[in-house]
């Protein structure tokens, strides 16, 4: 099978494709430092760094029709986040690129469509967009099926909702893939064997603390000897100061009023700020991990980039381009490879 990625961002779903052995032909992605990630660890994939607006479907004619093409992606999913009340609505430019995505499945005519969003596109407007995006499937000639999954029931040491959308051009009705892990990974599970930082720590390369001792380890880690994308947040004095009143599960309503007097009113934070994760159970939603300021499950620190990735299930050996703070974005926003390995592996059971 032959893929097309669109919206790619650092590339999750490629990477959950690669894994099933779908032969990622080609991305599309405008984010420049998420398109450089993308091609650092897709090389045989071309790569359209551009608005998807300037892609047309006769941009991917060398794909081979002798074998089946499935296009996938999702687009911006800011606009239809439960966490984004301001610009959930219709008015939001950002929440009609889903057209953008039906246009080039137009003009393509893959034999699979799979669409990945956030749930809130359900209950935005009503379900106005999702309505929009089942309809353009529809005319196009595309028997749909879609479902919500949570990524710790397929092996993701997160609970991170996602909704899929699958279509086949050749009248067939995907159901939703079979759970696969009935005990959740957990996030000590996840990174236990992962180099010891301190806040601010920033080394390229680093060795691991201890040999890696769960099978989710094992199987991230591969045979690499030495761990990179070592980099954690320097956060102020002050900062970490507030971290070390927190328990594991709590968050800033632990931390000691007066050390919080920079906040007009501290009562309006929303219960992920100043998060710390707990070691025996999946991680909370990773999103803008540094803005929500997660603390490590027992450091008093922020989460380094390849610990946020682990809990995304990117391998170890995938590298992420741009500062931190763009490295620190692009695995928020990621879909985690494993949770799309497993709806790429239902379709392909269908041949």
């Amino acid at each position: 099978m032959q893929a097309i990625d669109l919206f790619s961002g650092a590339g999750g779903m490629s990477t959950g494709a690669s894994m099933c052995g779908i032969d990622v032909r080609f991305a599309v992605e405008m984010d420049k430092f998420a398109a450089d990630t993308f091609k650092l660890n897709h090389k045989s994939a071309k790569l359209f760094d551009c608005d998807i607006r300037k892609v047309n479907g006769s941009d991917f004619a060398s794909v081979d029709r002798k074998d089946p093409v499935i296009v996938f992606g999702g687009p911006p999913c800011q606009g239809f986040s439960t966490s984004n009340q301001k610009n959930r609505d219709i008015e939001n430019e950002n929440n009609w690129l889903y057209r953008e995505y039906l246009r080039l499945v137009s003009e393509v005519k893959p034999d699979w469509v799979v669409f990945e969003n956030v749930k809130g596109l359900l209950e935005t407007e009503n379900g106005y967009f999702l309505d929009a995006v089942l309809k353009g499937f529809k005319k196009a000639g595309y028997t749909t099926n879609h479902f919500v999954l949570n990524s710790a029931d397929y092996g993701v040491p997160q609970k991170r909702n996602r909704l899929f959308i699958i279509g086949s051009l050749h009248g067939v009705k995907i159901t939703a893939p079979e759970r696969t892990q009935r005990k959740h990974v957990t996030v000590s599970q996840a990174f236990k064997d992962l180099p010891d930082l301190e806040n601010g720590d920033a080394p390229d390369e680093k060795e691991y603390a201890t040999p890696a001792r769960t099978n989710y380890a094992k199987a991230l880690r591969g045979a690499l000897k030495l761990c990179n994308s070592n980099l954690v947040t320097n956060n102020a004095p002050h900062i970490v100061e507030r971290y070390s009143h927190i328990p594991q599960g709590g968050n800033w309503e632990n931390i000691p009023k007066h050390l919080m007097g920079n906040y007009t009113d501290v009562t309006r934070c929303h219960t992920g700020i100043y998060r710390r994760l707990k070691e025996d159970e999946p991680s909370v939603v990773i999103g803008n991990f540094r803005k929500n300021m997660l603390i490590h499950p027992w450091k008093d620190r922020g989460l380094s980039v390849r610990e946020a990735a682990r809990l995304q299930s990117f391998p170890d050996s995938f590298k992420f381009a741009g500062s931190i703070g763009f490295q620190q974005q692009q695995v928020g926003n990621a879909v985690p490879p494993i949770l799309a390995k497993a709806v790429f592996s239902k379709i392909l059971a269908h041949g």
